[in-house]
């Protein structure tokens, strides 16, 4: 269960950084580590921050989008300290442990962090299934990056030994989630029925096309429901199309 669960930074600026995360994951049992354009890696001061945790630094991939990093996930968090104009589904550190263990035994799980500046951009956001939110004290909730991911790891991994994994169904009957790119795939084929109905614009908002993204995120859809709204969409076009024609 562990090894499916991904902490994934976002261009971080400081070596020393992703040596102390890679110390905290080791300390909770977290294995997998994906830096997204970290400005200097690998380097030294990595390896001296990461206090023993060198094989943590040695297995780390380095990719050069975040969409590369989880595209294959079923359940990505992203982690932020700032509210919103268009609120995402929060959650704290213990109810992200908690989705965690009840999803990881057959989802890729990712956690997702943004820059030490600014942390996650809207955009980075919009591609996570939850907003996670570490409470803090509001008249400074500003949290180093190692201390964030400390946090987080922490409450996976204590949900992890004190919790026993109840299993409803067989794995093998258990149904197939989606990754992220096949729910985005869903999201094109929405938007051009859409389109195709005169629903949306031929330049459709963006507040909307953001809002249905949300929703299919939200869904946690699985292969089956894939199938099922692309077929949906696949009938609508072809109706379109075959009106347009007679």
């Amino acid at each position: 269960m562990i090894e499916k669960i991904r902490i994934v930074l976002c261009e971080t600026s400081h070596p020393g950084n992703i040596g102390a995360v890679a110390r905290a994951m080791k300390n909770m049992g977290l294995k997998k580590l994906v830096l997204v354009n970290p400005e200097k890696f690998p380097c030294a001061v990595a390896t001296e921050r990461a206090a023993g945790a060198d094989d943590i630094l040695q297995q780390a991939e380095v990719v050069t989008s975040l969409h590369e990093a989880v595209k294959d996930c079923e359940l990505i968090f992203g982690t932020s300290a700032r509210m919103r104009e268009i609120p995402w589904p929060k959650v704290t550190p213990k109810q992200c442990a908690e989705k965690v263990l009840k999803h990881s035994n057959s989802d890729k799980v990712a956690i997702v962090f943004g820059t030490e500046r600014s942390g996650l951009t809207n955009e980075e956001l919009s591609l996570c299934n939850f907003h996670l939110y570490i409470p803090a004290n509001p008249q400074y909730e500003a949290l180093n990056l190692s201390q964030a991911v400390q946090i987080i790891c922490y409450e996976i991994y204590q949900h992890y030994v004190e919790k026993e994994q109840q299993q409803d169904t067989l794995l093998g009957d258990a149904p197939v989630p989606a990754s992220l790119d096949d729910v985005m795939g869903v999201f094109e084929h929405l938007e051009q029925a859409l389109r195709a109905v005169d629903f949306i614009d031929p330049k459709p908002t963006r507040i909307l096309m953001l809002r249905l993204k949300r929703l299919l995120l939200k869904a946690r859809l699985d292969m089956e429901d894939v199938n099922i709204l692309r077929g949906v969409c696949k009938a609508i076009i072809y109706k379109v199309s075959l009106s347009e024609t007679t």
